[in-house]
């Protein structure tokens, strides 16, 4: 349970330091203010080198074109994970035909039980036409994590391959160009989250 409530309050910390960047970049601009957290120029861009639920290898550049919203949790996980899914769902439903610009990226920290057979699955029970599973080394994991200030702890690997797995529960959002632009929460609401989305798929529409 410490465990839980550390990272958590990391996550909690990230999230107020990019709030608190944002206000300042706001002070400077006239431009509507977004309802998720501005972290444009305070994350890296969308970069990896992974494997999909498909078995193929992919990489940042593979989703250029839309819009990203990547999310790091694993098919076991119990309550989090699938409401976070279900949420995300919802939001391109809301977003209507704008939803086929935008991409569901659920990446693993689970690469040992969640197969891309499993991720492939998963992902498809709740949007089969937006959303894709990824995978790869306890390594690879590990990096992309850092990169992105993802907080994440296996426990114990049983034998049996019964094992919980604690981790921040952020949404990252990315352009169309790979960029990193905004931080969604489980604080916030799936009609912020969609209006959000929305603007950031129109500034990229060609």
């Amino acid at each position: 349970m410490s465990s839980f409530f550390k990272l958590r309050r990391d996550e909690l910390l990230v999230a107020a330091t990019f709030a608190f960047c944002a206000l300042l970049s706001a002070c400077s601009k006239s431009a509507e203010p977004w309802h998720l957290t501005d972290v444009s120029g305070h994350l890296p861009n969308l970069s990896f080198s992974l494997v999909d639920d498909g078995g193929r290898a992919v990489n940042g550049e593979s989703f250029a074109g839309r819009a990203t919203l990547v999310y790091f949790g694993y098919t076991h996980c119990p309550d989090v994970c699938p409401e976070t899914m279900a949420r995300l769902t919802q939001v391109l439903q809301q977003i209507g035909a704008d939803a086929n610009r935008a991409q569901i990226v659920f990446i693993t920290v689970d690469p040992m039980r969640d197969t891309p057979a499993l991720l492939r699955t998963y992902v498809r029970a709740f949007d089969a036409q937006h959303a894709i599973g990824l995978s790869g080394s306890d390594r690879a994991i590990e990096l992309l994590a850092k990169r992105y200030r993802v907080a994440y702890q296996v426990k114990t690997r049983a034998a049996s391959g019964i094992y919980e797995v604690t981790h921040s529960s952020a949404v990252y959002i990315f352009d169309a160009q790979g960029r990193a632009r905004l931080l969604a929460t489980d604080n916030d609401s799936i009609d912020s989250i969609a209006h959000d989305l929305r603007r950031i798929i129109e500034t990229t529409k060609s």
